[in-house]
């Protein structure tokens, strides 16, 4: 009973406090608050796309009415408050962050807003419509209702070209024959600009350098019909300049492939492929560069031509500016023909470079840790735009809190080289000419790794890859690694990590291979780079196949054993990923960020275990963020109710499922807010004994997610983003069913990390 008049209290106070913000007795005697205006569209037959043509005309209807937040003028009520001598320290910081002029209904130009709704009718066809406007008034407020009749609209009966000059006339008739506009169409003024556009970019793909599509304009004819048709005309404008309706073809194509703007040396250039490559000493081969460029002597001009050869010299990763200018030779210019020259200007960047990096790691597992990694870069190792990557990183990490420590720290090293050829390395000949978009990237590296981890084990692993890379386009990645290869030992373990090997023959088996060579291959869609679209998709897929190509060479040393491959114990399974991303965008930073992420790996022939490396873990600051980082599953499983159980410092599976839903707000400047909700979980295909089998896989999974839900802080400078996110579970299967659902509010879960989640 006590609790419930608490809560009573609270709400009367409440009650009180949206009361007090009432603005209606700040309102001067002599003005009424404009609440906005409505709109009514009176029409003499049916209008096609009513809802769009309605969007459209309420845009008009300014001004904006103040902003209501829960039925409460609150930017207002700080306005009024802040005018006062005394305003308060308080009042004045909330009416700098929310407070807003007032807008009276004296700041309403009706007349105005009925000429702004009629331009935008004559502009869709809808001629000789008529505007109204009526008050609304109720207290101290008062809304405008606006009404407009629309009589029947204009629509198309005949479209053609007018008389052009011969050196255009066949190409705009041409254009004009594949027009977008259908017989009937109604009056649309954006339809003609749009029009307009698509005939000067054809025109441009077809050499017209200096064509501008404001040159041309349209003439509506309505004198031969008395029923409300009009035909329409496409002419040019008078005095165009001559050299606009004439194409251009391409003389010279000049690459300076070491340009600096303050030098003005002259040059001799080496001629490659009908090409001048102009450099003081030989930089870039142009045999390597040469087919980055799209643009070849003695075609014509073609602006999707320069852009795409813009593009993939950028792609190279050794030049910080590609400048592409072209000159008119007017001398050789004719009555029917232009000349372009084409100078293409390349900054390089600096051709070493060395980074270094120092971190503070926190991860949601409590693992706390400097890290330190050093890299140098070779950005034209061989003249051909290659890059050299050499690393070295250093990390130490522990885990703060908890009585047990075997396995909170750990300390980790390690190297790797890369190197990143801008082509393909292949030993059958490939056309680059066949990758419109972009050249794909060789890349191939080799590393290794070493991992301490306190009073568990030591971990060695090596890695080599060799593989391509390619963007379809500018939403499609494709990346193929044919050879990559993996190889780990474990050594140096302690008794305690040797007791849960054995208390656990899964993991004891997933660590036994040591030797992993397969083929990867990852599809991308990143439809998040429009980041003005309402609807944004991201897709993700990844296969993963080991050991069918070295199982051709596997021997069998040992009866009812597993194969080896010099002798190595190797791995067979193969693992598919998806990861679809969905964001709904409100404008104004205000998303609704949506994923779904589902994995399955399956292992066979030489393998009853997918390698450890290679299991899914769930939980964390990616993941489900109201549970620790791994220790989320495996399906119900619970530690805490198994006697028998040694420490499980990392859970896994073979399975994974995970949903997550984030709104995303901006609150000021750079601090970034979110709300979001996350659930998921891993499961066994195939029964650990280990876990009791509440691992395992089934029908009933739904029952089986963790879900959590929390708020986030994220300070986003620059697209660079720290993120906290502050998340409690309230489904935790671990627990006994009928005690699942708990909203677990004094033991959050603190996530620290770089980037959003997804």
């Amino acid at each position: 009973m006590k609790t419930n008049v608490k809560y009573i209290f609270v709400i009367l106070i409440l009650i009180k406090g949206l009361y007090s913000c009432s603005v209606s007795k700040y309102i001067p005697e002599d003005e009424r608050l404009y609440t906005g205006a409505s709109l009514e569209i009176i029409s003499d037959s049916i209008i096609k796309n009513e809802d769009a043509l309605k969007a459209e005309l309420e845009s008009v209807l300014l001004p904006e009415p103040n902003k209501k937040f829960l039925g409460i003028y609150t930017g207002l009520y700080y306005y009024y408050k802040n005018q006062k001598e005394k305003s308060g320290f308080i009042n004045r910081w909330l009416y700098k962050k929310l407070g807003e002029r007032p807008i009276y209904l004296s700041d309403v130009k009706t007349y105005e807003v009925e000429d702004l709704l009629l331009n935008r009718l004559e502009n869709r066809g809808f001629f000789y419509s008529s505007t109204s406007s009526n008050f609304n008034e109720k207290e101290k407020k008062a809304a405008i209702d606006y009404s407009v009749k629309i009589p029947k609209p204009y629509l198309m009966a005949k479209y053609q070209i007018d008389s052009m000059p011969n050196t255009i006339h066949t190409e705009v008739k041409n254009l004009v024959a594949e027009t977008p506009f259908i017989k009937d169409m109604r009056f649309d003024l954006n339809s003609m600009k749009m029009e307009r556009q698509r005939i000067d970019f054809n025109l441009k793909k077809k050499g017209f350098y200096n064509f501008d599509d404001s040159f041309l304009i349209f003439e509506a004819d309505t004198n031969r019909y008395n029923n409300k048709r009009f035909d329409l005309f496409l002419k040019l404008k008078k005095d165009v300049p001559k050299k606009s309706l004439i194409p251009y073809k391409i003389s010279k194509v000049n690459v300076y492939t070491d340009y600096d703007m303050a030098d003005s040396v002259q040059l001799k250039p080496i001629r490659y492929n009908h090409k001048n490559f102009i450099q003081k000493e030989i930089v870039f081969k142009p045999k390597y560069l040469d087919p980055f460029i799209k643009i070849k002597e003695g075609e014509r001009y073609d602006p999707e031509t320069s852009k795409n050869t813009a593009r993939r010299l950028s792609t190279i990763g050794a030049y910080k500016y590609v400048n592409i200018q072209y000159k008119e030779v007017d001398s050789l210019a004719t009555d029917s023909l232009g000349i372009l020259e084409t100078n293409i200007y390349l900054s390089p960047l600096s051709k070493r470079a060395l980074r270094a990096e120092l971190q503070l790691v926190t991860k949601s597992n409590s693992f706390t840790g400097p890290g330190l990694s050093l890299t140098f870069s070779n950005r034209n190792l061989f003249g051909g735009g290659e890059t050299l990557n050499s690393s070295a990183s250093a990390g130490y990490e522990t885990q703060l809190g908890g009585k047990n420590n075997t396995g909170k720290s750990s300390l980790e090293l390690g190297l790797k080289t890369e190197l990143i050829f801008p082509r393909v390395l292949f030993p059958i000949k490939i056309n680059e000419d066949f990758f419109e978009y972009a050249i794909p990237k060789t890349k191939m590296s080799i590393g290794v790794n070493y991992l301490n981890r306190s009073k568990l084990y030591t971990l060695l692993s090596g890695t080599a890859l060799f593989g391509y890379t390619w963007n379809a386009n500018r939403f499609i990645t494709h990346e193929i690694n044919p050879i990559s290869v993996n190889y780990t030992e474990l050594t140096n373990t302690t008794t305690e990590f040797e007791n849960i090997l054995n208390n656990n023959p899964f993991l004891e088996s997933s660590f036994e291979q040591q030797f992993i060579s397969g083929l990867t291959y990852s599809f991308t869609y990143n439809g998040l780079v429009d980041k003005q679209k309402k609807h944004q998709f991201y897709l993700n897929t990844t296969f993963d196949i080991a050991g069918n190509s070295i199982g051709l060479f596997g021997k069998q040393e040992v009866d009812n054993e597993p194969k080896t491959f010099l002798g190595l114990e190797y791995a067979q399974y193969a693992k598919m990923d998806i990861d679809l991303h969905y964001h709904f965008n409100f404008g104004n930073e205000h998303i609704l960020a949506s994923r779904l992420f589902a994995g399955y790996g399956m292992a066979y022939g030489n393998s009853d275990v997918i390698p450890f490396v290679k299991q899914y873990y769930s939980g964390g600051p990616y993941s489900v963020r109201a549970f620790k980082i791994r220790s989320l599953g495996p399906g119900t499983y619970s530690e805490e109710t198994d006697t028998n159980s040694s420490s499980f410092f990392d859970k896994t599976g073979n399975i994974r499922l995970e949903a997550n839903l984030e709104y995303r707000f901006p609150i000021y400047s750079f601090f970034k807010g979110a709300i979001f909700a996350d659930a998921g979980n891993i499961w066994n295909s195939k029964e650990n004994s280990t876990f009791n089998g509440d691992d395992k896989f089934s029908g009933n999974f739904l029952n089986e997610l963790g879900i959590g839900a929390g708020l986030g802080l994220r300070i986003d400078i620059q697209n660079f983003v720290i993120r906290f996110d502050l998340a409690a579970p309230f489904h935790d299967p671990s627990l006994p069913e009928g005690e699942r659902f708990y909203f677990d509010l004094k033991n959050p879960i603190l996530n620290f990390a770089i980037g959003y989640p997804f």
